[in-house]
């Protein structure tokens, strides 16, 4: 699937995507500072991926986490510094809550520490119920099972 606007496109083949730029702007952001190579290669590899291309140049991303039927965890979204501003990340989010694989779902979900103005835009809002909610939370990802 792809989408077309201001000579930027999105797409959805994940063949196309820069696992070693993902990987170096994730390893910028807080949320994934030390995050593997192999770790995000294998997280991409198991979710619907969309990049954000300027002609063949990776200039943004995003995951969905999903079982496409239900649910949807949207993922380490960026656009890279220098294409920030103009727009991307809105319709990269545009794209996400279009792509025909992630329609009819009962819940999305994600969480930000700074881009809540442009999510409430798209019709995110805070938790209706957080008492349900409960997590793990091992950012180190080296939880030994039970």
């Amino acid at each position: 699937m792809e989408w077309y606007k201001d000579g930027f496109r999105v797409s959805d083949a994940r063949e196309e995507l820069d696992i070693n730029l993902v990987h170096e702007i994730l390893r910028s952001m807080p949320w994934a500072e030390d995050v593997p190579r192999e770790t995000v290669a294998r997280s991409i590899d198991q979710s619907l991926c969309l990049g954000v291309y300027k002609e063949n140049e990776q200039v943004g991303f995003g995951r969905a986490i999903t079982d496409r039927a239900t649910f949807a965890y949207l993922d380490d979204v960026f656009i890279v510094e220098a294409w920030r501003g103009v727009g991307l990340s809105k319709w990269l989010l545009s794209c996400f809550l279009e792509h025909p694989e992630l329609q009819g779902l009962r819940r999305w979900m994600l969480a930000t520490t700074d881009a809540h103005a442009l999510y409430k835009k798209k019709g995110f809002s805070a938790l209706n119920s957080p008492e349900w909610f409960m997590e793990i939370y091992d950012p180190a990802g080296g939880r030994e099972s039970i």
